[in-house]
C-alpha cells in the first residue's frame, strides 16, 4: 500500500484532528491554530515519517501545540473567563443527553490541561495508556497519573454539584 501523501493525509484526517484539539483546548478557533501549528511543523519530516506511525506521531504533534497555546493562554485570558461565558447561548431543554454532555464538558474544561489532554486521549480517541504517554512524552506511569487524578478530581466536582442542586 503507497504512503499517502501530506495533502492526502490533511484532507482526510483534519476534521478528527480538529475535533482532539477542540476537546483539549475548548475552543474551535485555538484548535484550528494548534491542528494548523502542528501541521505547519510536520511537512518539512513527513516523507521521512514512518507510515505505520504517522497517526501516533501526528497525535503527540497536535496535543503538545495545543498544550503550547493553552500556557500561552493563561497567561493572556483567565482560565474561566466569565464573557465566554456569558456569550454562550442560551437554549431551551434539548434533552437530558444534552445536559450530561454539557455537565462533563463542563467538568473537563476545570481540569488541567495536561490532564484533560490525557483524558482526551484516552476516552475519546481510545488509546492505551501507552500511546498517551507517548503522545505526552512521558513515561506510562505518569499518563496512568495524570487520568488517575483527573478522574478523581472530576468524581468529587460531580459529588459536590449534586449537594448544589
Amino acid at each position: 500500500m503507497p504512503a499517502l501523501t501530506f495533502e492526502d493525509y490533511v484532507r482526510a484526517r483534519s476534521d478528527g484532528l480538529v475535533r482532539l484539539a477542540c476537546l483539549i483546548t475548548r475552543d474551535w478557533e485555538e484548535a484550528r491554530d494548534a491542528v494548523q501549528d502542528a501541521l505547519v511543523s510536520l511537512y518539512p519530516r513527513w516523507a521521512s515519517l514512518d507510515p505505520e506511525r504517522a497517526d501516533a506521531y501526528v497525535r503527540r504533534s497536535v496535543t503538545n501545540a495545543c498544550l503550547v497555546r493553552l500556557r500561552r493562554l493563561r497567561r493572556v485570558r483567565p482560565v474561566a473567563d466569565p464573557m465566554l461565558l456569558a456569550s454562550a447561548p442560551v437554549v431551551a431543554d434539548l434533552g437530558a443527553g444534552f445536559v450530561l454532555a454539557d455537565a462533563a464538558w463542563q467538568l473537563c474544561a476545570s481540569l488541567p490541561p495536561v490532564q484533560r489532554a490525557a483524558v482526551v486521549l484516552r476516552f475519546y480517541d481510545d488509546l492505551s495508556y501507552a500511546e498517551v504517554a507517548r503522545a505526552l512524552r512521558c513515561p506510562e506511569a505518569t499518563a496512568r497519573s495524570h487520568i488517575h487524578r483527573a478522574l478523581k478530581a472530576l468524581r468529587e466536582r460531580e459529588r459536590a454539584g449534586d449537594g448544589d442542586e
